[in-house]
């Protein structure tokens, strides 16, 4: 049984930097893929980042430059630091991780998900 837990987020002021985590637990967790997602109220649900269990990172152009996803050392967590927010960046940030790879259509698993809010 997968499961993905996400933890760090919150309210932050524009321009400010948040880092979400998400711990993933289960059979061969190193070898998912995993993956950011976001949803903002009355949007669809986005692909944000992802990196491949062999370390290969992909970023939605909206924030290339300024978001970074990262693998810890055991391949069980992942991170998401975030810099130069803007207020469009608010939603609903969700982890998710894939045994095919960090480019499927859909993901597998997905954890509950962790707000973040841009706002002055």
């Amino acid at each position: 049984q997968v499961q993905l837990v996400e933890s760090g987020g919150g309210l932050v002021q524009p321009g400010g930097s948040l880092r979400l985590s998400c711990t993933h637990s289960g059979r061969a967790f190193s070898n998912y893929a995993m993956g950011w997602f976001r949803q903002a109220p009355g949007k669809e649900r986005e692909f944000v980042a992802a990196v491949s269990w062999s370390g290969n990172k992909f970023y939605a152009d909206s924030v290339k430059g300024r978001f970074t996803i990262s693998r810890g050392n055991d391949k069980s967590t992942v991170s998401l630091q975030m810099t130069s927010l803007k207020p469009e960046d608010t939603a609903v940030y969700y982890c998710a991780s894939d045994s095919r790879g960090p480019t499927v259509a859909e993901y597998q698993n997905w954890g509950q998900g962790t707000q973040v809010t841009v706002s002055s």
